[in-house]
């Protein structure tokens, strides 16, 4: 935290508690136990001493997902009020690997993966967090210096049989599914973290519920206060069904560009933009409120409703005019149909009575392709042109494309599969492949 917000909290810069109360609890699914949440709020007005309150992250992935902000915003309402966050990178814990919500050990990740990870967690957190009243930490300052004495010490607080009662270790053991030793060690040498750090809170998601509670209860073993813990939901992915998952394809990555962030939220489901707005923008539970009753009155149409959600969401990760840009580009694309405003464009050029050249641009870099051998006449099919361009795995499927009228040129439907790309004159025609796939086409 800096110097000049240490000042401000010195001379009682905190709001009263019942108020902070309300703007923590919004989105939250729990919190152990709330009555100590609200005491540790009032002492922490009446001494002008912020709370620590803490965020454990393993960075196991390099970009997070909309998913990981719930949490993450969170600890951002904290920070708004006043209270130190502290951002914990877990890059020892990491390698040990979290077992919670997984039905077998997983392997551990080497020390550079951890640290490549690291370094793009902490590019994408302060997106979200100030950067400068943000305190971060990395459990290897403690963990990889604990001898083995200190390990046998930590684990003595400890039951086995408590350990045990965790579902994920218990549906494993009823499934005769191995659990190694490494994995009972995960949840105690991450209430390490909260010892070391002296947290008053520490916020995780609802299935690091147990994780949580033993950081509690080894935290007054070593004779501190004991932490408030705050638990978030897990987002569900655009899918409407699902938990957000790159592995599943239902995320929206906060690094992706604002046009794929636009046009992936929205495609979910109406009713679950509500869900989105309280966990992953800062609007007020009597905001949404009166959204939702607007909206059931007819007065603002789902569409406007999800739109603005889409532009305030990429106005956190990129800026207001980006998100002004691609509210525009995907009204241009899906309402009016036209071309964005930017599309990629390929060119293609004759050599003699036989062959053409394709050239185009793929990440920056000029690529040209040919010559490729055409139909007499200088003329070819657009299926196989497309799936030369790479627009299309292969000739067939442009083919299956243009059967179903999933390809347009120049805004017509290409409905007869044997149609031609005309090489013999300079023209220029817009492609649209699929919903969302623009290309401009040059024949020079």
């Amino acid at each position: 935290m800096s110097k000049g917000s240490t000042s401000r909290m010195a001379t009682g810069g905190f709001k009263p508690v019942e108020e902070q109360l309300a703007y923590i609890k919004k989105g939250v699914a729990e919190i152990i136990p709330e009555e100590e949440l609200k005491a540790k709020l009032a002492k922490s007005l009446s001494t002008g001493t912020p709370l620590r309150v803490y965020l454990g992250v393993d960075p196991t992935a390099p970009d997070l997902h909309l998913g990981h902000t719930v949490v993450l915003r969170k600890l951002k309402h904290f920070q708004d009020l006043g209270h130190t966050a502290v951002f914990l990178i877990g890059d020892s814990s990491a390698m040990i690997g979290d077992p919670t919500g997984v039905s077998e050990t997983r392997p551990p990740l080497t020390r550079e993966q951890v640290d490549a990870n690291a370094k793009t967690y902490l590019e994408q957190v302060f997106k979200i967090l100030d950067r400068d009243k943000t305190e971060v930490r990395r459990n290897s300052d403690w963990l990889s210096k604990m001898s083995a004495e200190e390990v046998v010490r930590l684990c003595s607080h400890y039951r086995l049989a408590r350990m045990l009662e965790r579902e994920d270790f218990r549906s494993r053991l009823d499934n005769k599914q191995p659990i190694s030793v490494h994995e009972l060690l995960y949840p105690l040498l991450t209430a390490r973290d909260a010892v070391e750090l002296k947290s008053d809170v520490e916020l995780g998601a609802t299935e690091q519920k147990f994780n949580l509670l033993v950081h509690r209860e080894i935290q007054r073993e070593y004779g501190l206060p004991g932490q408030a813990i705050l638990t978030m939901p897990i987002l569900v992915g655009l899918d409407g069904q699902r938990k957000m998952s790159k592995s599943l394809g239902n995320y929206v990555g906060i690094t992706e560009s604002p046009e794929e962030m636009f046009g992936k939220m929205m495609s979910m489901p109406d009713e679950l933009m509500w869900s989105y707005y309280e966990l992953v923008t800062d609007r007020t539970p009597a905001e949404i409120a009166a959204m939702k009753k607007e909206a059931a009155s007819g007065a603002l149409h789902p569409m406007d409703a999800k739109t603005r959600l889409a532009q305030e969401v990429i106005a956190d990760f990129h800026s207001e005019e980006a998100a002004r840009k691609a509210a525009e580009n995907f009204k241009r694309v899906f309402s009016e149909r036209h071309a964005p405003e930017h599309v990629p464009e390929i060119r293609v050029k004759k050599l003699g009575d036989r062959f053409m050249a394709i050239s185009q641009q793929r990440g920056g870099v000029a690529e040209q392709s040919g010559p490729h051998e055409i139909s007499p006449l200088g003329k070819e099919r657009w299926s196989k042109f497309l799936a030369l361009a790479g627009q299309a795995p292969s000739a067939t499927e442009a083919e299956r494309l243009i059967k179903q009228g999933a390809v347009e040129i120049n805004d017509q439907v290409l409905m007869d599969p044997t149609a031609r790309l005309d090489l013999n004159e300079k023209t220029e025609y817009v492609a649209r492949i699929g919903k969302k796939k623009f290309v401009r086409i040059i024949v020079e």
